[in-house]
């Protein structure tokens, strides 16, 4: 899975927030839609050493199951 149209590199939409008790608040566009425990804090830990802000990113949006494909149809028009 990858990032095909640049999003998570350019906008960079995920942040986070490591607090106490190993448990990470997960945030897209600032607001808060996620807390991580135990191995999935682990993995975020790990990636946050490799210091590298699109694995991160693209890490984030995998764990938040956030990240789009592309693929969606709009099925309001088929609705009708």
């Amino acid at each position: 899975m990858e990032d095909q149209r640049d999003i998570l590199f350019n906008e960079k939409p995920f942040s986070y927030k490591l607090v106490k008790d190993n448990k990470a608040q997960i945030s897209y566009k600032g607001k808060m839609i996620s807390t991580l425990v135990g191995k999935d804090y682990n993995k975020l830990v790990r990636v946050i050493s490799l210091d590298n802000i699109y694995e991160l990113q693209l890490f984030l949006a995998k764990v938040t199951g956030q990240f789009k494909h592309g693929n969606e149809k709009d099925n309001k028009q088929n609705s009708q």
